[in-house]
This record gives C-alpha cells, sequence and structure tokens, in this order.
C-alpha cells in the first residue's frame, strides 16, 4: 500500500501524522510512503530523516494526496483537502464531525473511506488514539489557564499557587476522564486549590485514589457546580461524549456568577464546547472576553507543543496505521470491532451514530457501509 503523509495546513498546527520510526515500520513491511517536503520541520523533523527511512518525498501536498492510497493526518481535513479526497482513498485522523456540519457533508460527498482517531476503541471501551493527546491537552489546559490569570494577559492577577500567607487560588476541574485527571494533577503540582467533578461516583473513587487526597472530588450536578462558580479563579472544562457534541456544563447567564476577570479554558472545543459561550480559537490569538470572563478556546492546544505531542500521537497511532497497510481495510476493520467504532464515513454514507443524531443526518451501520467499499 501506498501511504502519504502531507503537512498540516490547520491554523499554528505543527504535528506530523508520521514520525521517521513509522515510516521505517510500513517500509519493512513492503509498503511505500510518500511525505511531503517539511511536513515534519514544526515537529522538528527533517526530510532527510524521513528519505534516510526509505519515504519517498515530494514537493507539494498535491502530489501526497494523488498518489497515496491512505492519507494519514492530524487534524481533520481542511476545505482544500476535502477537495483532493477521491472514491475509495482512506483517511485516517482526528475528525471531530458533531460540531461541523460542513466538514461531514464534504466526506460523505468525496466518497472516501474516513477513520477517526478519536472514535476508535479498546477492549476496554477506552479511547487509546485519543488518550496520548488528551493527557497533553489536560496539561497544556492548566498551564494555559494559570498564564491567562496573570493581569498584563486580562487575567484576575493571581498565582496559581499562592505564598506563604497569600492564598491559592481555586481551579474547578469539570470533567474527571484523561484530560481532567491531568489537568488537576498539573493544578495541584502548582499548588492551586483543586476541585474535580464528575457524575460517575466510581471514577471519582479512582481520582481519590490517583490524588491521595490530595484534592476535593465532587458530583457533577448543575447546582453544585453553580454553588462553586462564585469561589473558583479557573475553570477546565474537560467533558467529553464519545463522538457526540459536549454538553454545556456552564450557560452564559453563570458567568455573572463568576469573579471579574476569572478564566475559562475549554478542552472540549474540538466537539464543539462545553462552555454556552465558548467558539474555537487559534494559539496566535487564543483568547477572547464575555461578560468579563476570559476564554480559552484553542481547538488544538496539543500543537502548541508538537516535538512532545507528534511523538506521544505517533506511538499510539502507528499499529494502527501499519495494520490497515498490512490488511487492508475490510480485514483490518473486521476483525477489531474497536477498530470499527472509528469507521465515520464510507462510500458516502455517515457511519458513526451519534454525530447521524447531533446533525440530523441518516445512519448507516458501520459493517453495511464497509460491504459497499470495493475490496
Amino acid at each position: 500500500m501506498r501511504v502519504g503523509v502531507p503537512t498540516e495546513i490547520k491554523t499554528d498546527e505543527y504535528r506530523v501524522a508520521l514520525t521517521p520510526a513509522g515510516v521505517r515500520e510500513l517500509v519493512e513491511h513492503g509498503h511505500d510512503v510518500v511525505v511531503q517536503c517539511g511536513a515534519g520541520e514544526g515537529s522538528a523533523i527533517g526530510d532527510e530523516q524521513y528519505a534516510a527511512q526509505g519515504a519517498l518525498l515530494v514537493p507539494v501536498a498535491d502530489a501526497v494526496w494523488a498518489q497515496a492510497e491512505m492519507v494519514v493526518k492530524v487534524k481533520e481535513p481542511q476545505p482544500v483537502e476535502v477537495a483532493r479526497l477521491r472514491p475509495g482513498q482512506m483517511l485516517f485522523t482526528y475528525l471531530h464531525l458533531a460540531p461541523a456540519p460542513e466538514l461531514t457533508r464534504g466526506l460523505i460527498e468525496s466518497g472516501a473511506t474516513c477513520i477517526a482517531y478519536e472514535t476508535v476503541t479498546d477492549q476496554r471501551g477506552r479511547l487509546p488514539l485519543l488518550a496520548p493527546m488528551s493527557e497533553v491537552a489536560g496539561k497544556i489546559a492548566t498551564q494555559a489557564g494559570a498564564f491567562m490569570l496573570e493581569k498584563p494577559l486580562g487575567g484576575r492577577g493571581i498565582l496559581l499557587g499562592g505564598v506563604p500567607g497569600v492564598a491559592a487560588a481555586k481551579v474547578m476541574v469539570i470533567g474527571g476522564g484523561v484530560v481532567g485527571m491531568h489537568a488537576a494533577f498539573i493544578a495541584m503540582g502548582m499548588e492551586a486549590d483543586v476541585y474535580v467533578y464528575d457524575r460517575s461516583l466510581d471514577r471519582l473513587r479512582e481520582l481519590d485514589i490517583a490524588f491521595g487526597g490530595r484534592c476535593s472530588t465532587c458530583f457533577a450536578s448543575t447546582l453544585d457546580i453553580e454553588q462553586r462558580l462564585p469561589e473558583v479563579d479557573l475553570v477546565i472544562g474537560a467533558v467529553l461524549v464519545h463522538g457526540a457534541r459536549a454538553p454545556h456544563v456552564i450557560t452564559r447567564a453563570q458567568l455573572g456568577l463568576m469573579k471579574p476577570n476569572a478564566v475559562l479554558v475549554d478542552v472540549s472545543i474540538d466537539q464543539g464546547g462545553c462552555f454556552e459561550t465558548s467558539r474555537p480559537t487559534t494559539h496566535s490569538a487564543p483568547t477572547y472576553e464575555v461578560d468579563g470572563i476570559t476564554h480559552y478556546c484553542v481547538a488544538n492546544m496539543p500543537g502548541a507543543v508538537p516535538i512532545t505531542s507528534t511523538y506521544a500521537l505517533t506511538n499510539a497511532t502507528m499499529p494502527y496505521v501499519v495494520r490497515l497497510a498490512d490488511h487492508g481495510l475490510h480485514a483490518a476493520l473486521g476483525s477489531d470491532l474497536g477498530f470499527m467504532d472509528g469507521l465515520n464515513v464510507a462510500a458516502g454514507r455517515l457511519t458513526y451514530a451519534p454525530v447521524a443524531r447531533d446533525q440530523g443526518l441518516e445512519y448507516t451501520r458501520p459493517q453495511d457501509a464497509l460491504g459497499a467499499v470495493p475490496a
């Protein structure tokens, strides 16, 4: 199989979908790898490193998309990339379709087979290809929030950990999954007072043990969140519903309960955002203000640390890429129901139920749609 790796073109995106180690694995399995010149520069990977492992370097993106049977990326395809897709071609990347109806329509009309990293599951129902970026995003969320609390950045002017004689800031983390856990770890490490909210008592018990009782674990009822808002300086939204649009856990009206110049960090923004007032931002222009509250809603937070993120991501995705290349689409997905969960679009049909529900579109079982894709 010929695998293509284009340069990421989303604003402020510096990651790359395959490292030289991934090229080496694919080449040793008898596959061809086409890499766009400069694709790895943002992650400090030079063209010569790819070439040394057997990749074919091409100067423009059009050549990658035209030659590749399977294109691997990091972020969802941009409009110009959607236009390059063709029937029968495979696309393996983050898609986050729930809040993106135009992208969903474009992928359906392309006739390509589109597999989303973020909806692949393992035998325990976890999200193995989303987890590494959730770990990175959780840590960045606290770092960014601490920075945005500084007065010159429009924040309240409070140090997250305080100092002897001056109280620490209070941090609320809504969502106790991978993102929330890592956000809380960093906040505790910075010596803030931390409250983690979740609706699963079992998960709260796990977090209490993991944190050694160093933070407060709280049941995420609407009232309890609302009553805590007047106290906190930083709120990190880390709510995830697998593949579906994130629910709003803080409304615009509730912003009036918060301290002036407090900070909201929405890590759920890829799935539409978990605050009513959230809208996607970029690393170049990361924040905006609503009713006196600073919002940080960067849609690709891990892209800020591409050296860490690229290797963390590709460590997880590479075995799946190799499996697709070795066995082909039908065998790779047909033998692994968790991998089949990653199939979002095939044969011009939408195959992921939460997206179909959120967008009011017709849903086709992935097994049925896959049957319509030529072997």
